[in-house]
Formats: C-alpha cells, sequence, structure tokens
C-alpha cells in the first residue's frame, strides 16, 4: 500500500456520484486501457470476459488467479487514473480464496473489485446470500488490514440470469443489494437492466451508488444519469466490437480481397505515441 494507491482509492469512492455517472469503457489489455485513458476517462476498469478471451480462456470462472492478476498489474502499471478490476467470483473456491485474490489485486495498485454471484456451475444460477456475503466480508477484510479503502462492487446477477419469477425479481435484486452492502460492499451493479422504470425503482431501493451495464439498447448516459446512476459500465461489449473488427476484417481479405473493414483506423504513430 502506497500514499499514491490510497489517493486513488479515495478519488475511485468520490467519482460515484448518483446523477453524475462515472462512464467505465472498460479495458482488457494495456493498449485497451491506455486507450481508454487517453479519451478522458477518469478511471479504468476491467472486463474479465475481454481479459479472458485476450488470453485464450473463455470467460466465466475459466482464468486462473495468477494470469488474471498479471493481466490487472498490465493495465494497472500503464495509466495514471485510478482502476477497478473486474474478479469475476473471486478466483477462489471459498472467502480464504477470495481473500488472497484481493491481497493480489491491491498489489497491482488497483483500488477496485467486481465481485458477481454468479454461479457458473450446477443448477443454482446465484450463489446463496449468505455464501456470497462471507466472499464480500473477506474482501473487505482483507483490503481493511492492508490499509487500502477499495471499492467493492458487489454484482447481482438476478437480472442478467433471469432468476425467478420476472415479478419477484426486483425484490430479490433488493433483498441481495441489501445484504451485500451489510457484508462490506461499497456498491451494487446490477448488469441485465435496461427498463428506465427498474432502474429508477433500484436507484431509490439501494442504499449505495448503483452501476449498470450499458451499450447498444440501453438508455443512454444522460438518461440513467436522470435516473441517478451512479455508475455506467459498457463491460465487454467493446472487447466484442474490437474482435468482430477483426473477424470481419480477416474473412473480407480472405474471401473478397479488399480491406474495407480496416478503413478508419487509429494512426500507427498514435498508438506508439501511447505505448512510449
Amino acid at each position: 500500500m502506497t500514499t499514491h494507491q490510497q489517493r486513488h482509492a479515495l478519488l475511485f469512492h468520490d467519482l460515484h456520484r448518483p446523477g453524475t455517472p462515472l462512464v467505465l469503457p472498460n479495458a482488457w489489455d494495456a493498449a485497451s486501457a491506455r486507450i481508454v485513458a487517453s479519451c478522458g476517462a477518469a478511471a479504468v476498469a476491467t472486463t474479465s470476459a475481454g481479459v479472458a478471451w485476450s488470453l485464450g480462456r473463455p470467460d466465466g470462472d475459466q482464468l486462473g488467479r495468477e494470469e488474471a492478476l498479471a493481466a490487472i498489474g498490465r493495465i494497472a502499471t500503464v495509466v495514471t487514473v485510478p482502476v477497478s478490476a473486474d474478479i469475476e467470483s473471486g478466483f477462489g473456491a471459498d472467502p480464504a480464496g477470495v481473500a488472497l485474490t484481493v491481497g493480489g489485486v491491491l498489489a497491482t495498485g488497483a483500488v477496485g473489485i467486481n465481485i458477481e454471484d454468479a454461479l457458473v456451475s450446477g443448477t443454482d444460477p446465484l450463489r446463496p446470500v449468505d455464501d456470497q456475503c462471507a466472499r464480500i466480508g473477506a474482501a473487505r477484510e482483507a483490503a481493511d488490514a492492508a490499509g487500502v479503502r477499495l471499492f467493492v462492487n458487489a454484482r447481482v446477477d438476478t437480472y442478467l440470469r433471469e432468476v425467478g419469477d420476472p415479478a419477484d425479481r426486483l425484490a430479490e435484486t433488493l433483498r441481495r443489494a441489501a445484504a451485500y452492502r451489510a457484508a462490506g460492499a461499497d456498491g451494487i451493479f446490477v448488469p441485465g437492466v435496461v427498463d428506465p422504470a427498474i432502474v429508477g425503482a433500484l436507484v431509490a431501493g439501494i442504499d449505495a451508488p448503483l452501476n449498470v451495464l450499458a451499450g447498444p439498447g440501453s438508455p443512454p448516459i444522460p438518461v440513467l444519469a436522470e435516473l441517478g446512476v451512479a455508475r455506467v459500465s459498457l463491460g465487454s461489449s467493446i472487447a466484442q466490437a474490437a474482435y468482430g473488427l477483426i473477424h470481419r476484417a480477416a474473412t473480407e481479405a480472405l474471401t473478397q480481397g479488399s480491406y474495407g473493414h480496416i478503413g478508419d483506423p487509429l494512426p500507427y504513430r498514435d498508438l506508439n505515441a501511447l505505448s512510449a
């Protein structure tokens, strides 16, 4: 822990203001992080999916802890703004494993984490609330022990995973959010919500900064700001768009012999300058 990291941690907390949301075009490697920062982003957040894909792994708790931490470290060392790391469900089988991961995240210089309650194996889509609270509590304790005011962003996947009866989904989301807050979460992330009425109900019902996932089909950021959202993440969408361009450009060159899809690149000199 350094004074610089402490300052970044406090700044990152202060950037979560309902009505003037922190906008995070998520990055997945050093180059994408530098590009995002150069565009004026106040902070850089990773996308676990993008990081996994860039390393030849599928998303969904398939990446090893050390691989993930190495990627986070490469990003944190090339930007001068606060960095938040998507650690999926914590890269640990139990709360002690989550605490170990958080210690590694802090060692990279990052000052925030996303931790989700989705389960990618088994029959249940989400972890039991008590189990997830123990994992969030372990993350909080590890950060406190290190002397860093880590921003713990607890992700509630009720909407993303379409859990239960739609009529009960809001109540279950609010129940989980309250429990995660009590366990030590600083913010609540509810991906999969695009209905402004539901977003407004979440803002009203959660005593913490609300983070939503945005992209094509979502309300524009000014609308989300009016609803009181404090953080807007673009998630894996930019990485998907970048890889989509690779697919289209390669297919075009291989099948048509033309180069239309790569007609508007970021100039070589600019990328080189960002990498200096």
